[in-house]
């Protein structure tokens, strides 16, 4: 089953950073170090402000609790809730984060991964 970096992003931050499109790896893997984070899959994504990047030449604005993609993708932050304009939903409950397509992720420390 894929992932989307919409999940991986908003674990890893657990902020309501929204990335979607692209499908990822079954299970992933990141670790976030400072404004940085850098996935196994060799993606690495950078917070500056509102904004934030990878390296595949993506771009995300966070606008309240809406985040606003280059591609067009658009997810809200609602309380523990992160909705996607592709009909997905997750829900953060302590250090774990929960998909409504059965993928959980969870942060220990600075690393996060999901499966």
């Amino acid at each position: 089953m894929s992932r989307s970096p919409t999940l991986v992003l908003a674990a890893a931050t657990l902020a309501a950073a929204g990335l979607a499109a692209e499908p990822a790896a079954a299970q992933r893997s990141c670790q976030k170090l400072g404004a940085f984070t850098h996935c196994d899959d060799g993606t690495t994504y950078q917070r500056l402000g509102g904004f934030t990047y990878d390296n595949r030449g993506n771009s995300w604005q966070t606008i309240g609790p809406s985040t606003y993609g280059s591609d067009g993708s658009v997810t809200q932050r609602i309380g523990p809730f992160i909705h996607d304009d592709r009909g997905n939903t997750w829900q953060k409950i302590g250090p774990f984060l929960y998909g409504s397509d059965g993928t959980v992720c969870q942060r220990i420390g600075g690393f996060t991964t999901c499966d």
